[in-house]
């Protein structure tokens, strides 16, 4: 799996469909075949990164992992 914002694979599984690139800090989840991005904050909430993407790049296809 590739980070849809940095395009690096230094991705780490944190739970059940969750992942956190350590290249750029985000937290990235599946749900429904689809990609959902998050910046951490620094008080532990999460802001929402989808509206900085286009669908296409937040589609996930599981034969890529």
């Amino acid at each position: 799996m590739k980070c849809p914002n940095c395009s690096r694979k230094d991705i780490g599984k944190i739970g059940a469909n969750q992942y956190y690139c350590w290249n750029c800090f985000i937290e990235l989840s599946i749900v429904n075949g689809t990609l959902s991005l998050h910046q951490v904050e620094e008080d532990g909430s999460l802001t929402s990164l989808d509206d900085l993407f286009e669908d296409q790049d937040l589609s996930y296809k599981a034969d890529v992992q």
